[in-house]
């Protein structure tokens, strides 16, 4: 194993020689500002239509781009953390992080930016699978709650206020200072954690599978962008390249699953699947990521059309609830560390299913505060049940699933929000198109306002039953403990 040094211990953190606090610091402050950008240019995207003279459809190529690359990086961690020793990865994660911003910084032409942002995705992509990786090999199990508390409040809390700062920075330096205000950052993270930072990842060099990395680039990559395509064309899911996308991605992922039962070091071992708490914790993950992202784009829709806020305001209803999930991360981790996770799952499902059907009967006249608090239920729901279900399926892993099981974790972050996120709208869109065909002056305020509210009760109603399965899985959750490690002889068996 190569690791800085030799110990007796099973978890560093068990070694009272060994300082994990500044091995920590090192991770987070990387995360941080590395998942800030991913939401830092939503705001600026009007501004960037007029400084590169580019219509919409192009410009949200800084978003859909990043997420997109993101979902074809992922896949590859497990294989990069037995490739790259800890320290060789996070700094070179960082470096192309911070190469790729300079660049976005200093571009001339829209071209230029977008291939800056591309290149901070790689970077974006790979850091999370090695610092949960990382966080499973220093602590125990019954550790590990608070320390991915800690973890989600930088996974929630960053992206949560990329647009409010964003809106500041543009207003008052310009959208070159989003990429330049982060390059000092990046540059004391690298530094920090060539300082700080040791290997406790094994380095085994399995053998590269290039039929794996083809079928997991077309299948996760090409479903990734169907889905976010399905909003730039009125035919929606029915628009002849996001139907092909999403075709072809479905059978990517299909080879690609079949590809690494068949293979002896799979690029992305699905075998994590058999342990029923990773499961679990995957379902969990699917449906809250899905109604979350949901939720932060139409509540932000409803609340400029009927509600007729403006844009800074609807965003401000939400970043009380946006704060308060990143302030209880760390509380509810350690609190899963001392309960379980059923305690907490149990009555957090329960606020989230309420809240979901609370939010099905929005109206023009709902008071500003309801959002603000139905919002602060919802992300209050949220750290007690994602980072939790998340910590219990990767403690059921033995050690040498985890890049496997923290790959796969951080592939269905962006999936699903594309997923969900396209999904829920199309739906919206759809049925607001139904209502004002049946009535009389579709052009109307009054018909516009109420098409929405219509539309809205029917996403939140759909969104509801999906909670309500988290609901049901709740009740079935269990606290997991490590299976012991399988010899090649029972992997193969099995």
């Amino acid at each position: 194993m190569t690791k800085s040094k030799e110990t007796k211990y099973e978890f560093l953190s068990e070694d009272p020689s060994v300082k994990t606090f500044p091995i920590m610091a090192a991770l987070i402050i990387g995360a941080f500002f590395a998942l800030l950008n991913e939401t830092l240019l939503n705001i600026a995207l009007t501004t960037l239509m007029h400084e590169f003279d580019i219509a919409l459809p192009t410009v949200q190529w800084v978003a859909t781009g990043f997420m997109l690359i993101m979902g074809i990086v992922i896949p590859i961690s497990p294989l990069l953390m037995q490739w790259f020793t800890t320290r060789q990865l996070f700094i070179g994660t960082m470096t192309v992080f911070t190469i790729g911003t300079a660049i976005a910084a200093i571009a001339p032409t829209f071209s230029i930016l977008l291939i800056g942002r591309l290149i901070q995705a790689v970077g974006t992509g790979l850091l999370m699978p090695v610092i949960f990786n990382v966080f499973l090999l220093i602590y125990p199990p019954h550790k590990r709650g608070k320390i991915m508390g800690i973890v989600g409040l930088v996974i929630m809390f960053a992206p949560a206020i990329g647009p409010t700062l964003s809106g500041v920075i543009v207003d008052y330096l310009g959208w070159r200072f989003l990429f330049i205000t982060v390059i000092p950052f990046a540059l004391f993270s690298i530094l920090f954690a060539s300082k700080y930072l040791i290997n406790v990842s094994e380095v085994t060099k399995p053998k590269i599978d290039w039929l794996s990395i083809l079928f997991s680039t077309i299948g996760f990559g090409a479903t990734i962008y169907g889905f976010s395509s399905v909003g730039e064309s009125e035919a929606g899911f029915l628009t002849p390249t996001v139907l092909i996308s999403i075709i072809v991605g479905g059978i990517g992922i299909i080879l690609f699953a079949i590809r690494q039962f068949k293979i002896d070091e799979p690029l992305m071992d699905l075998r994590v699947f058999k342990l029923p708490m990773f499961t679990h914790a995957v379902m969990m993950f699917i449906i809250i990521v899905m109604t979350m992202f949901a939720s932060e784009l139409i509540l932000p829709v409803f609340m400029q059309g009927p509600m007729a806020l403006a844009p800074a305001a609807a965003g401000m209803l939400l970043l009380p609830g946006s704060i308060l999930n990143g302030i209880m991360s760390p509380f509810m981790g350690a609190l899963f560390d001392k309960v379980g996770p059923r305690v907490m799952m149990i009555p957090a499902t329960i606020v989230l299913a309420a809240t979901m059907f609370m939010f099905s009967r929005l109206t023009a006249d709902t008071p500003p505060w309801v959002i603000i608090v139905g919002f602060m239920l919802i992300m209050l729901s949220v750290s007690a049940t994602m980072m939790p279900a998340e910590t219990n399926g990767l403690n059921q892993l033995p050690k040498r699933l985890y890049p496997h099981g923290t790959a796969v974790m951080s592939t269905l972050q962006p999936l699903s929000g594309a997923i969900g996120v396209s999904v829920f709208i199309s739906i919206l869109n759809s049925k607001q198109a139904s209502y004002l065909e049946g009535v009389a002056n579709p052009t109307s305020q009054a018909a516009l306002t109420q098409a929405m509210e219509v539309a809205v009760e029917h996403v939140y109603l759909i969104i509801f039953f999906f909670t309500l399965v988290t609901v049901l899985l709740s009740f079935i959750v269990y606290r997991a403990r490590p299976v012991e490690e399988e010899t090649p002889q029972q992997t193969e068996e099995s």
